[in-house]
């Protein structure tokens, strides 16, 4: 059941991203509106990693490092599917330089996760290391 709650939710998510792509017309009237609106792309994909991520470590016995790649290429493919999807709405356009914004979302999961894992190290208190039989 546990496994099943990891995925759900990225499935979830991944849909909430897929409906906001099928709308033709995000546009706000603010003036700011372009910022805003790239500033969800990097949220959307931080959010998207980050469930990945939990996914990929609750599902599987996994070494650090596709710990670390396989959230990140899922999300990555995702985004540029996503693009090639806003193709075919109308209003819409699918747009490299969107992949790019997507890929800081991507990437600033892994700085946080980074600068989280640094701050644990630093609070820990000193562990002396069991003696090797």
């Amino acid at each position: 059941m546990k496994i099943f709650k990891l995925w759900f939710l990225v499935l979830i998510w991944a849909g909430f991203i897929f409906w906001l792509s099928s709308i033709p017309n995000l546009k706000t009237n603010l003036e700011c509106d372009l910022i805003l609106r790239k500033i969800a792309h990097v949220f959307e994909y931080f959010i998207l990693t980050f469930l990945l991520y939990r996914a990929f470590k609750g599902s599987f016995v996994t070494n650090v490092f596709h710990l670390f790649v396989y959230p990140a290429v899922f999300s990555f493919f995702y985004a540029a599917s996503d693009e090639f999807h806003q193709s075919f709405v109308q209003g819409r356009s699918g747009s490299i330089r969107d992949i790019f914004i997507d890929t800081v979302g991507i990437l600033g999961f892994y700085m946080v996760l980074k600068v989280l894992a640094f701050n644990q190290k630093k609070i820990r208190p000193l562990s002396v290391p069991e003696a090797r039989k």
